[in-house]
């Protein structure tokens, strides 16, 4: 699908105060787990030793399920705009448990989309939350492969958008983007990661 705009985002749209909160939130009151593939949010401690290498491969970060709906309410304005102001118009009813993603030190997430496992919906629209100063980490770089179609054979064009590392920025696209984390080289990233659903793509 060739789109206008392959992401939509909001600098600075939460402030200083807002980000440090919802860290202290997730730190605080819930348990972590590492971060899986292919949309389960299953407990991690039930993997095995192979599964745990062969989920390293792609992805290493622990994450926080968050179901709060003060966060829903505050987040979903953004969602509702950026894919009226891109030109998506995507229609969705619904979204999953809200992701709090840490990235430490050599962590990282390689290319993939969100499209996650079929059911009676889909994901179409993807959001991520910088909750961190950009001067507090390195690397941790959200990168989007803007492909003109789906697939693993098309050809790429890497888009590394600096203004989306400032804090408190919300980032938005299509939940089929090709997109990744490059491995932090210093300090901790922390984000947000939101899916909306709704019913297949017709």
């Amino acid at each position: 699908m060739i789109l206008k705009d392959y992401f939509w985002f909001f600098e600075k749209a939460l402030s200083k105060d807002m980000c440090e909160q919802i860290k202290k939130f997730a730190l605080d009151k819930r348990e972590q787990q590492l971060g899986l593939t292919g949309g389960k949010q299953e407990n991690s401690k039930k993997l095995t030793k192979k599964k745990k290498e062969e989920l390293f491969k792609i992805r290493n970060s622990n994450v926080v399920w968050l179901r709060d709906e003060w966060l829903y309410l505050m987040l979903h304005p953004y969602m509702h705009t950026a894919n009226q102001n891109a030109g998506w118009n995507f229609h969705w009813t619904h979204s999953e448990s809200i992701q709090f993603t840490i990235y430490k030190e050599k962590q990282f997430y390689t290319w993939h989309t969100d499209m996650g496992l079929e059911t009676q919906y889909n994901r179409k629209l993807s959001m991520s939350v910088q909750l961190d100063d950009p001067k507090d980490y390195e690397g941790g770089d959200l990168l989007f492969d803007i492909r003109d179609q789906i697939g693993e054979n098309h050809p790429s064009r890497i888009v590394n958008q600096p203004e989306i590392r400032q804090q408190g920025t919300i980032i938005v696209f299509p939940s089929f983007v090709y997109h990744k984390v490059t491995p932090v080289t210093k300090g901790t990233r922390h984000s947000l990661v939101m899916w909306s659903y709704g019913d297949a793509f017709k």
